[in-house]
């Protein structure tokens, strides 16, 4: 089912799509966005991608590098992010580390959408993957959001690196030694995404104006080239449940509602695409209206065979001991 669809991902600064860019993905050089609450240079990489614009590299040097190539990560979002005071934070020199968040949002319900098993899926998520994640995906307007010091994978408190090589924007972990001494972050992202859990340690980060970041966001759960979700105990076939809206990632201020950035991940029906592979007349509103067509699922469907219990075993099995269960002082 896959292979009516075609991908399409842009970017801007805040959510009116019409002044987005397409950002051209796989390739190296970073998209610039500017913003009035910040400057963004993003990449956006995808494992086996086969969308727009044409004649993208279907793949990145980003994904030979390690760790990805043990991880087998699928897809990284990775930007610089220079936070600019504006007219609304005039008084204020940072931002603080509990109010950046990054996640997803919707316009419109999708709660009709969700498929057999979304709660036990959102459970191995926050008990193994992103424990900070918080929102409600059955509201009017769906949010799942988390903390950015618990949600990204790799935070660097400097512009990092660009290398061709290694497909474009690369971060390790580290940046402003001095820094990060002080506050007492640890030394991998790994613990540094646990130790972001406990409040008192996200109060002591901020994101400072005019001082540039470099975060990446990646993991080998969202297969975008197959439209397919794979976490352990836990698979479906994304192109079952879409409704025609956009998968949406946004930087933002809790406390204010600043936004950052905005990456959109849209799909379109490969008829809605001219031979140049520019978008039909219609087909933007289309899908944006959530006109998607009703999809009837194969005969030999078993996404509807959920057993909770076996799913979460072999979540434990995989990832070990779920963060709630332990410290979040034990970052080891």
């Amino acid at each position: 089912m896959a292979d009516k669809y075609i991908l399409r991902i842009t970017a801007g600064a805040d959510y009116d799509e019409s002044k987005h860019v397409e950002v051209p993905v796989n390739k190296p050089e970073p998209v610039a966005i500017a913003g009035p609450n910040a400057d963004i240079e993003l990449n956006v990489r995808i494992q086996g991608y086969n969308g727009l614009p044409r004649g993208s590299p279907s793949s990145s040097a980003y994904f030979d590098a390690e760790p990805h190539a043990t991880n087998q990560d699928q897809y990284s979002i990775a930007f610089r992010f220079t936070p600019k005071k504006t007219g609304s934070t005039a008084e204020a020199k940072s931002i603080s580390g509990t109010n950046l968040q990054f996640g997803n949002d919707f316009d419109r319900p999708i709660r009709d959408k969700l498929p057999p098993g979304f709660n036990t899926a959102m459970r191995i998520v926050k008990w193994w993957i992103d424990p900070g994640l918080d929102g409600d995906a059955y509201a009017d307007k769906p949010h799942l959001y988390g903390p950015a010091l618990s949600s990204f994978n790799v935070l660097r408190l400097d512009a990092g690196e660009h290398d061709a090589d290694k497909g474009g924007l690369w971060f390790e972990e580290g940046g402003d030694e001095e820094t990060r001494a002080a506050l007492g972050l640890p030394d991998t992202g790994k613990a540094r995404m646990k130790w972001a859990l406990t409040d008192a340690n996200k109060e002591k980060v901020a994101f400072e104006y005019g001082k540039t970041y470099g975060f990446d966001f990646f993991n080998p759960y969202l297969d975008f080239a197959n439209l397919a979700l794979r976490l352990p105990g836990f698979q479906l076939s994304i192109a079952n449940y879409w409704d025609g809206q956009a998968l949406r990632y946004v930087l933002r201020n809790k406390s204010t509602g600043d936004v950052y950035l905005v990456v959109v991940f849209s799909l379109f029906l490969r008829e809605d695409l001219n031979d140049d592979g520019t978008l039909k007349e219609g087909a933007q509103q289309h899908t944006a209206g959530g006109g998607a067509p009703a999809q009837k699922k194969p005969a030999d469907d078993n996404e509807h065979d959920h057993d909770e219990d076996a799913a979460m075993k072999q979540a434990r099995d995989e990832f070990g001991i779920p963060h709630h269960e332990t410290s979040a002082d034990d970052v080891d």
